[in-house]
C-alpha cells in the first residue's frame, strides 16, 4: 500500500528550505520557507520577486516577505524559481 501524505505536511517539511511560489496575478516568488499557517499564508525570507511584464521578466531582490494564501496557485519545494526551467 502506498505512503499517503497531506498537503500541509509536505509544506511543513519544507520548512527551512528554497521554495518556488507561482501566484494567481504574474508574479512568482523564491525564498526560504520560514513559516505557514492553516491558510497557506506563508513567510519567506531572502526572496526574489519575478514578474512578467511585457518587456520580459523582471527581479526583485526583497528580505522578508508574507504572501496571502488566497494569492497561491503552485507551490515547488527545492526549487530556485523561473532559472531552474
Amino acid at each position: 500500500m502506498a505512503s499517503q501524505i497531506l498537503p500541509l505536511e509536505l509544506i511543513d517539511k519544507c520548512i527551512g528550505s528554497r521554495i518556488w511560489v507561482v501566484m494567481k496575478t504574474e508574479r512568482e516568488f523564491t525564498g526560504t520557507l520560514l513559516g505557514f499557517d492553516d491558510f497557506v499564508n506563508m513567510v519567506l525570507e531572502d526572496v526574489t520577486e519575478y514578474e512578467i511584464t511585457p518587456e520580459g521578466r523582471k527581479s526583485t531582490k526583497l528580505g522578508q516577505t508574507l504572501l496571502n494564501g488566497n494569492n497561491i496557485c503552485i507551490l515547488v519545494p527545492g526549487s530556485s524559481g523561473p532559472e531552474d526551467v
